[in-house]
């Protein structure tokens, strides 16, 4: 099929059985890295429905996965086509005395020999069994936005045209599709945002504090406590992803400063995301975290995160209206798979009031080892708090979950905020070690 296609414009990902490294990942996120940028075509030969076939079939995988694998795999295509990819799934069915006359003929070719696995005799051999699978693949997996298309592949000719076809027929669906699309939902004019209500972040006591004293004898506390739980993340291979997001000054470079203070710097990671490249922006939003998730017994920190979506991208129109109200869901399944992998996922908002950041800025501005933190994008934020309050307050409401809470840490006082922070993410873990 790629011999009519210029070969400038995709690339042929043939999966095989995921490495060690891989193993150590929620099981898309393999396929994640290798989705093609805007513009482009990826071929997968095999792809994640190996996950729900093979692995099924040779019991790598149990009955009571099944379902999460499969809400998994309908979520992961619904948010590419959200996000304007077309996608094409092909089904080739052969006939059983087919599928063994191609892997006897395939195997008497001493160039072609090594295409054929033990795995395809057994699928072979366990026909019946593997036929049933996939048909209750093709029926649960099937969808509106990725449907499955059937190919008689006995002919080989046959095959190939009605594949050629479809091919052309959905790329040209998704091209008409977003031709005809209404112009974006535009936001309303901000000063119609009303507050939602209950209003979360008014019930954080921003006067909680420690005097410095109780600040340093916690705070060693607190960090030999945390630093103890390397040995059990890693004899666990338990991945840890701890984020950041708050108010500008509101101080998380220091508390994550505070957080690792005592760790073995081998042992995490800290990934500070800004305005995404041209390579990010060239993939759905989600991509660039995919790409820097923990992989097991390993930590991961994020200062900012992918609620950027909900947040600065809403607030400044970055995003449509459209692409916002759908990235609570997509958050929420991205984060559903991360905690069902095993990984623990601490969110953490750091809250301060608008006079505590007011004198903060003023400190910084006066401060010249400090004026570098402090940018005019940050005062323009500062005019938008209300507006940035009630996307907040939203974000926490929607994306709050049993397996992924928020946990809003009064951070009026700098001290109080670290030791919180450590207390946190400490016992999120030993929650986890729990239920192990």
């Amino acid at each position: 099929m790629v011999g009519y296609m210029d070969p400038r414009g995709f690339t042929v990902h043939p999966i095989w059985p995921p490495s060690a490294e891989e193993l150590g990942y929620p099981f898309l996120w393999r396929f994640w890295q290798k989705l093609p940028d805007r513009g482009r075509i990826g071929f997968f030969y095999h792809s994640w429905y190996t996950h729900v076939l093979e692995d099924r079939l040779f019991d790598r995988v149990s009955e009571a996965q099944l379902p999460t694998v499969i809400r998994q795999i309908n979520s992961f295509e619904r948010q590419m086509v959200d996000d304007g990819a077309a996608i094409a799934k092909f089904w080739i069915h052969l006939s059983k005395k087919e599928l063994k006359h191609r892997l006897k003929k395939l195997e008497a070719d001493s160039l072609q020999a090594w295409r054929v696995r033990p795995e395809d005799w057994k699928q072979a051999k366990q026909y019946a069994e593997y036929k049933t699978f996939a048909e209750e693949m093709v029926a649960q997996t099937g969808t509106g936005p990725a449907p499955w298309t059937l190919v008689e592949g006995d002919c080989q000719r046959w095959a190939r045209v009605k594949v050629l076809t479809q091919m052309a027929a959905t790329i040209t669906e998704a091209l008409d599709r977003r031709t005809m699309q209404s112009a974006p939902i535009q936001l309303p004019h901000q000063e119609h945002l009303q507050p939602t209500e209950p209003d979360l972040l008014a019930q954080v006591d921003l006067t909680a504090s420690l005097s410095p004293e109780e600040y340093k004898q916690q705070l060693r506390e607190e960090q030999t406590r945390f630093s103890k739980l390397q040995q059990s993340i890693y004899e666990h291979q338990m991945p840890v992803l701890v984020l950041f997001e708050g108010w500008d000054a509101a101080g998380k470079g220091g508390a994550i400063k505070r957080l690792t203070d005592i760790l073995d710097p081998r042992s995490y990671v800290v990934n500070a995301f800004g305005v995404p490249t041209d390579e990010e922006k060239a993939h759905q939003y989600l991509w660039r975290f995919w790409r820097k998730l923990p992989t097991a017994g390993k930590i991961s920190i994020c200062d900012r995160s992918w609620y950027g979506r909900v947040l600065v991208e809403r607030v400044e129109g970055f995003a449509t209206e459209l692409e916002w109200r759908r990235a609570y869901q997509e958050i929420n399944e991205f984060e559903e798979q991360l905690t069902s992998a095993g990984c623990v996922l601490v969110k953490l908002w750091l809250h301060i009031g608008p006079d505590e950041q007011l004198k903060r800025f003023t400190e910084r501005q006066n401060n010249s080892f400090k004026q570098y933190k402090l940018t005019g994008e940050d005062w323009r934020n500062r005019e938008k708090w209300n507006f940035y309050e009630v996307a907040v307050n939203q974000m926490i409401q929607r994306t709050s979950t049993p397996t992924a809470p928020w946990t809003p840490i009064a951070a009026d006082n700098k001290y109080y905020a670290r030791v919180r922070v450590i207390q946190t993410v400490t016992q999120a873990i030993r929650n986890q070690l729990k239920r192990r």
